[in-house]
């Protein structure tokens, strides 16, 4: 009982973070012609209630794709029907064809608050629970502490509740899918992830460790009895989840965004202008080629050695390459990785939370041009001090906390600085913290130089990016030198 009871106190908590931060302003409030993507989730909800189901990807007379065209796969779609149907019913001007672009009330913005709002609840916060509640060899303490840290986890409340999307959807869909594999359930998993990636086509960042990982588990059993099975089983589960959200369509999209992100492609236009280099065409095929090198080790590791542990590192290690390498990146895809990093706080909760902050740090720019600044500077501290007290990150900075054991001692001998390396990190995390609380201070009040205006997004952006590198580098030596998984149960 008393489990459940903090456990209620935490998402009474996490709720009204989300609720406080929607009380502000949000992405595009009074800025036309666009306005933002506030009113792109309007317009959709507008499209899709007032149009055929097979004109919502269409450019015609009563859908100008160049003003917020539907982009994403038809979950979204449906999504967004569903909330304009009940928007219709309470004040059909907030959905009415045409005149209702750049609708702007306080009424509206209490019902789209409450729609993001309502998804978190319905889909996102009772696959954290459950998922924490599950957790194996963890006591009851350290899950509720879990939750709590994941729920508070700053990025996905600013960009959801404070910009205004809908990533609770897609990333707790996903998240049931992990919670269903790691109770066996593979094929209710896969049809979760299936319904994951038609809501945000972005969830193919996390598409080949779930391959790799039932692949795997189909070689284990062996794929001339039960293995063959399984997969047979798998491929007709994906085959009906994706015809029952694309046959009342039976059409195709594709989203390029394009700005200034901490991956490696941006970070190297400060020193090298790569388009002035090569050609488009071939940084396609450049990105291509060094992001399926950077997640291959981690994938073939998974195939072989099929376990839960490799699989959710192996979530964070292939939604990082993607994140960084990727062609054209948008600066929120770093949710994709974060939300998997949370899976993880209560292995290596000094290194998660050092992620996390990170990647918070890395949507500054985004956050500031929304004006959250002050949502920004009271939620980040608060994550970071709810972790402290939590899990007491500072402490557990040892090669073994760290889950470096294995790989310090093939170093062994080789290494001189390995026994300071405890004191080492946590320097390394106070300097972190050190230069990403300057440069938020300095984006928020000191105007750039006006030869330089991008001086600030530039280097949140390239600080962001070499540290997303080193977590890159951290992630797989983790991987590839795990011995754990001996030990997790042998899969039959």
């Amino acid at each position: 009982m008393e489990k459940w009871s903090l456990m209620t106190v935490t998402v009474l908590l996490a709720l009204t973070v989300r609720w406080a931060v929607s009380l502000g302003s949000y992405s595009g409030a009074g800025k036309p012609p666009m306005y933002g993507d506030y009113e792109a989730q309007r317009h959709w909800q507008e499209i899709t209630y007032n149009l055929p189901i097979r004109q919502w990807y269409f450019n015609t007379s009563d859908n100008n794709l160049l003003y917020w065209g539907l982009d994403y796969p038809p979950l979204t779609a449906y999504h967004s029907f569903v909330c304009a149907y009940i928007a219709k019913l309470i004040n059909p001007d907030w959905v009415a064809l045409h005149t209702s672009r750049g609708y702007e009330s306080q009424p509206h913005k209490l019902f789209m608050r409450t729609t993001v709002f309502v998804a978190d609840l319905l889909v996102y916060i009772p696959a954290v629970i459950l998922y924490c509640f599950s957790l194996k060899e963890t006591s009851a303490k350290k899950k509720v502490s879990s939750a709590l840290c994941i729920l508070l986890y700053p990025g996905l409340i600013l960009i959801d509740h404070g910009h205004f999307q809908y990533n609770s959807v897609s990333l707790g869909l996903a998240l049931w899918a992990v919670l269903c594999l790691s109770h066996d359930w593979d094929l209710l998993g896969s049809m979760a992830f299936c319904l994951a990636l038609n809501y945000k086509q972005m969830e193919l960042y996390h598409s080949l460790p779930f391959f790799c990982y039932l692949l795997g588990k189909c070689f284990k059993k062996g794929l001339k009895g039960k293995g063959l099975v399984l997969l047979a089983k798998l491929a007709g589960t994906v085959l009906v989840s994706f015809a029952a959200c694309w046959l009342p369509l039976g059409t195709d999209v594709e989203q390029i965004m394009q700005d200034k992100v901490a991956n490696i492609w941006c970070s190297l236009s400060v020193l090298i202008k790569i388009k002035n280099v090569i050609s488009p065409r071939t940084q396609l095929k450049l990105s291509f080629a060094v992001t399926f090198l950077s997640l291959l080790p981690a994938c073939i590791k998974l195939t072989v050695q099929p376990s839960l542990r490799g699989f959710k590192f192996a979530l964070v290690s292939c939604a990082l390459s993607f994140f960084l390498f990727s062609f054209q990146v948008h600066e929120k895809s770093i949710l994709l990785v974060s939300v998997p990093v949370c899976l993880i706080i209560n292995e290596i909760p000094f290194m998660a939370t050092w992620f996390l902050l990170v990647s918070t740090f890395s949507l500054l720019p985004l956050l500031l041009k929304d004006e959250l600044l002050l949502p920004y500077a009271v939620t980040t501290p608060a994550f970071l001090a709810v972790c402290l007290a939590s899990f007491s990150i500072l402490e557990k900075t040892s090669a073994e906390d760290l889950q470096l054991k294995a790989f310090s001692l093939s170093l062994k001998g080789y290494v001189s600085w390995f026994k300071s390396f405890p004191r080492i990190v946590r320097s390394l995390f106070l300097l972190s913290l050190a230069l990403m609380g300057v440069l938020s201070v300095l984006s928020a009040a000191v105007p750039p130089p006006q030869r330089l205006p991008d001086l600030f997004p530039l280097a949140v952006a390239v600080v962001s990016c070499l540290h997303f590198l080193l977590f890159l580098l951290y992630f797989n030596v983790v991987i590839l030198w795990d011995s754990k998984n001996r030990g997790q149960k042998k899969i039959s």
